[in-house]
């Protein structure tokens, strides 16, 4: 009966792709490595970032700290609705 349950990151990101300027801010810093710059540009001509699994943000929000054009944010998940917002205060 000892079984070991999967722990799932409770977090997510918005990425706002046109106000992104590509400086890789939110790649580099991001604690868990959730995020890769994507293949695909901007209408400005930059790669803003994606991504790479849902599993694997924590919702820390450190992307959306070091972001200079607000382009990014993380949030934690609601863990009853499944929804995101909804951060402790």
């Amino acid at each position: 009966m000892a079984e070991e349950k999967k722990k799932k990151a409770a977090g997510s990101v918005v990425i706002t792709v046109e106000r992104c300027k590509g400086c890789g801010f939110c790649v580099e810093f991001c604690p868990p490595h959730a995020l890769k710059l994507s293949d695909q540009y901007n209408v400005k001509g930059y790669h803003p970032p994606a991504l790479i699994s849902r599993e694997m943000c924590n919702g820390c929000n450190m992307c959306g700290m070091l972001c200079p054009d607000f382009a990014i944010y993380g949030f934690l998940q609601n863990k009853k609705s499944g929804r995101g917002g909804d951060r402790e205060r």
